[in-house]
């Protein structure tokens, strides 16, 4: 076990570390910035939260005595009350979800199409650009639908962009370089969104609740069987979390250009 005492180490950088069960005692984490990070089970006792900002999933997460979850969510909802439809139940309900985030997506992109092309390339805050997000839901599309759910071992389109911290994977393509235009991610986009409805048409209870067979090599996700609905819940949540960052960021956008 390695031991830090008193050492000065401002602006370190710790990348793909395994901390589990450390402890941070008397440490000045002030300014400190996690990205990726897996918090499960950890434990803050005489802690200054002041000025803080976290996204992320939140679940069983208790604020001096209080489970704070259910309190975010609820005030989610209530900001966004179109947010509850991408936790549909029934094969209606997805459909239903499906039509609100294409709807959702269309006006999204119509902002996007006001601002310069280059400026569709840029980062905010370090976060993907316009143009990357439109990239990594393509990813998305085609690993928990045409890879999990249909079968495909290798459904990647070369503009699919997996998360940053995804280990490289034979066969997955990660080009951070290329630099497609808005119209070319878009037609892409475009075919994978109406893969998705093709299938939400189909789908039945008995559907739902099936589970996956594992598809076996290289890939996203591993192979494993997974309840049908999850997979779709995820590409759900995939589509409304990635846009509602990309809105955020095309405010800022939209001021810079002003």
């Amino acid at each position: 076990m390695t031991e830090y005492v008193g050492d000065e180490l401002q602006g370190s950088r710790f990348r793909q570390v395994d901390l589990t069960g450390s402890l941070f005692q008397s440490c000045d984490l002030s300014k400190v910035e996690f990205r990726a990070v897996d918090m499960t089970g950890v434990t803050m006792r005489s802690v200054d939260l002041i000025d803080v900002r976290i996204d992320g999933s939140i679940e069983n997460m208790v604020i001096n005595g209080v489970d704070v979850g259910p309190l975010i969510e609820a005030e989610l909802d209530r900001r966004y009350p179109l947010r509850a439809k991408m936790r549909p139940t029934t094969p209606e309900g997805f459909l239903e979800a499906w039509d609100v985030i294409e709807r959702l997506w269309t006006q999204t992109v119509g902002r996007a199409r006001r601002l310069p092309p280059a400026t569709l390339h840029e980062s905010v805050n370090g976060e993907w650009s316009f143009i990357e997000t439109l990239r990594h839901l393509t990813f998305a599309t085609d690993s928990w639908l045409q890879r999990a759910i249909l079968g495909d071992p290798s459904p990647w389109d070369a503009l699919g962009l997996p998360w940053d911290e995804m280990p490289d994977t034979v066969g997955v393509p990660r080009d951070r370089s290329a630099r497609p235009s808005l119209d070319e991610v878009l037609h892409l986009r475009r075919d994978r969104m109406d893969r998705v409805r093709h299938y939400l048409a189909s789908v039945d209870e008995a559907t739902l609740r099936a589970h996956t067979t594992p598809v076996e090599g290289p890939g996203w996700p591993p192979p494993q069987s997974l309840e049908v609905r999850r997979c779709l819940l995820i590409i759900l949540n995939e589509e409304w979390e990635h846009r509602r960052f990309a809105e955020r960021d095309l405010d800022v956008l939209e001021s810079q250009s002003r």
